[in-house]
């Protein structure tokens, strides 16, 4: 059984008011981080905080070379829709997804790949990230989200 190093890391939201119901980790997040975002070298694609890259960084390295992150939207949950993040080999790139590279400061670049259709409703989506003990990992604030659900996986369109 093939575990991705995220599964204990993701939750969501939609927009800045419901990151409020995370306190904790909003208060630990300065306004410097939370400010630096990150776009794929051509200026498009998902955008990433400071906060996000490190840790993206920091798992790729653990992942060996040859690897790509690959994001993306699947069926299921409790609103509809889930997030899904994992690592996978390069050569299993598809020939119609969207590949974008990124650059953090310190760090070797990586490339995300998302499919056509996952990348219609994440697109414009913010990947945070945060080492609180209570709401810690991967964050997503998806502009396209109409709501989401509050197990922090799922959201709806």
């Amino acid at each position: 059984m093939l575990v991705s190093p995220f599964a204990a890391m993701v939750s969501n939201t939609t927009a800045p008011d419901s990151m409020a119901a995370d306190s904790v980790a909003a208060d630990q997040m300065t306004a410097e981080s939370r400010a630096a975002t990150f776009t794929a070298k051509d200026g498009k694609g998902i955008l990433i905080t400071e906060p996000a890259m490190k840790q993206l960084a920091t798992l790729m390295a653990q992942q060996g070379s040859d690897k790509v992150l690959r994001v993306g939207v699947r069926s299921g949950g409790c609103s509809g829709m889930s997030y899904t993040m994992d690592f996978i080999d390069a050569d299993a790139i598809r020939a119609d997804d969207e590949r974008y590279t990124y650059e953090p400061q310190g760090a070797a670049s990586f490339m995300v790949v998302c499919d056509p259709k996952s990348l219609l409703y994440i697109y414009g989506m913010q990947l945070d990230f945060s080492s609180a003990l209570i709401g810690g990992g991967f964050n997503f604030t998806n502009p396209n989200a109409s709501q989401t659900c509050g197990c922090g996986s799922s959201f709806a369109v």
